[in-house]
Formats: C-alpha cells, structure tokens, sequence
C-alpha cells in the first residue's frame, strides 16, 4: 500500500543516497514481494558476494513482518543516468556538501542533462547561498512543459535537502525526456501537439489525352 511504499522508499533513499538510488518498484506475486531498487549504480547497492542487499532485505522483512524468505530485493540499473532527476539531484547535493559553488555545480549538472539528449531542464536551488539572506536561483536549458497529461509521461523530477553549515538548502530538478518510440530512454507516447510533415510523393505526370479530329466538332460539317 502507500504508506509501506512511502516507508520503504524514504529508508532506501536515506541509505542508498551515494549510490545513485533512482526508485523503487513493489511487485506483489501470491508466493512472495519482489522490491525491485532501480540505482545507476548496482555493484555498490549489492555489495561484495551481495552482502549489502542481503542485509537490506533483513532489515525490510524485520521492520514490515514478512514471513521468512517472502520478499526479495533486485537491484536494476538505470540506463541512463542523465535522464533521472533523483540521480541528478543527489549528484548535485553531493558537489555542494563537497563545497562546490552553487552556480557552477548548477551549470554542470544542466550541461550534462542537456548533452545526454534531454528536452530540457530546470534547476531550482534555494536557502542561504553565500550570504545571510536566503534566496533561489533558476537554471533553465530547453524547452519544458509543466501543464497536462504529457507531463505525467514526460516529466521526471525530484526534490532533496542539503544540510549546509549555514542552514538548509533545497534543490528541485526537473528533467523533460525526448520522445523514444522504443520507449527505452523516454515515453513512447508521442507529444499530443507534435506535428509531423511527411516527404511529398513523387508526382506522376498526366497523361494527355491523344487529340482526335473530330474531337468537339460537329460531324461532317
């Protein structure tokens, strides 16, 4: 249900925040509960011979009650890091905790979004930036929508918190994905306002019809 969902997402979150954690998805099978972690990066979220997500799933059976051997943790990698905001939006707190200015961390981060074949992108950060006086910054790059049903398919975004010495900053990111008909790297559902101009045909020349003698004369006048 949703709060076991909320529950086990915050706790993943939280404990896989440096190793790219990008979701969760919950399978509920009659046999057992697959949680599948989505991460860009797998090796460290399961650890040396799968250790650390053994311990993972110890923790998760322990604190919701599942029976024994009746959920599983799988861990499956992003393909493509650039287009996950949660992995963009940790990357970033990770580049200002390390004492990163702000509006080159920002720039990055839209640079490498834009160059990995986005639509666009928006990077809003806010709280004390260098000095007392709490402000937010925007970092815009392409083209972005933020109305309608294409947004549920179209947009990916995510918010985090980065404890600063000075006090809280908030990050938001929001990524627009291009349109994939493979429906690998972004939805496969087409914009509803794209337009496609399709390549004339070749035209066929007419032929003329072969002119008679007679033809709209009266006979044997």
């Amino acid at each position: 249900d949703g709060v076991f969902y909320a529950e086990l997402n915050e706790f993943l979150m939280r404990t896989l925040a440096e190793d790219g954690y990008a979701g969760v998805e919950v399978r509920v099978t009659p046999i057992r509960t697959e949680i599948i972690i989505r991460a860009t990066r797998t090796r460290e979220v399961l650890g040396e011979k799968g250790r650390r997500i053994r311990e993972l799933t110890a923790v998760v059976q322990k604190r919701f009650g599942f029976p024994e051997n009746s959920v599983e943790l799988f861990a499956e990698r992003v393909e493509n890091r650039a287009s996950c905001a949660m992995a963009q939006c940790e990357s970033l707190r990770y580049k200002l905790l390390g004492g990163l200015a702000v509006r080159r961390a920002c720039y990055g981060v839209v640079r490498f979004i834009m160059e990995n074949g986005a639509k666009g992108c928006e990077v809003v950060i806010s709280g004390k930036l260098r000095a007392q006086r709490a402000k937010a910054m925007k970092f815009r790059d392409g083209y972005l929508i933020s109305t309608g049903e294409p947004k549920k398919h179209y947009i990916s975004e995510a918010v985090r918190h980065v404890l600063m010495r000075q006090g809280v900053l908030g990050i938001k990111v929001k990524i627009m994905l291009a349109h994939d008909p493979e429906g690998r790297m972004g939805p496969k559902m087409p914009m509803p306002d794209a337009v496609v101009i399709h390549e004339p045909k070749e035209e066929v020349p007419v032929m003329q019809p072969a002119q008679d003698e007679q033809y709209g004369g009266y006979e044997g006048q």
